[in-house]
């Protein structure tokens, strides 16, 4: 098993980034066929969900653009509870297809602010594409459409997603060791 160490902190290799990268052929195929026809809008959630916002839009193969709004959550390796609006919005997607693209999906907490705005802004339906799932984290209502994989409720680093700024650039998801 592969490790690193960021900061104070040591993580162990927990997804590998060749299946990551099969996972999100996978999850492509089916947004492609849920959407096909359609004009698609796909809002990826900054900073987290850029490497898997970029490769999946990659795969898709649909009449389709991709925008970003910037919110934050963590406070080092614990969820703040709190959602702060970074960037705001920046286009109309009012009667728009819109699918919101996520690093991970843990509490629901930034997932349901960003589902209440889009529904402010009338679009015709939302869906969720997320790298990872921590089911017995979520708290919330709102379906999760398109999931790569469903992990434990552990701190996870690598594709993206962080340790107070560090190991986004990571090719894998990295586990914390505790």
């Amino acid at each position: 098993m592969k490790e690193t160490v960021i900061l104070d902190k040591k993580f162990r290799e927990m997804i590998p980034g060749d299946v990551i990268s099969k996972r999100i052929d996978v999850m492509a195929e089916e947004i492609n066929r849920d959407y096909s026809g359609k004009d698609v809008v796909f809002l990826g959630i900054l900073n987290g969900a850029f490497l898997f916002a970029a490769e999946l839009f990659k795969r898709i193969n649909l009449k389709a653009k991709i925008s970003f709004v910037k919110l934050a959550s963590y406070e080092g390796t614990k969820s703040s509870g709190s959602v702060k609006e970074l960037i705001g919005w920046n286009e109309d997607i009012k009667n728009m297809h819109v699918v919101v693209i996520e690093d991970i999906v843990d509490t629901g907490h930034t997932l349901e602010l960003i589902v209440g705005e889009l529904k402010v802004r009338k679009v015709a339906d939302i869906r969720v594409a997320t790298l990872l799932f921590k089911p017995k984290a979520y708290t919330k209502k709102i379906p999760v459409n398109y999931a790569g994989f469903e992990i434990p409720n552990d701190f996870v680093v690598g594709f993206g997603l962080d340790y107070d700024g560090y190991g986004r650039n990571l090719p894998s998801v990295y586990t914390l060791i505790k």
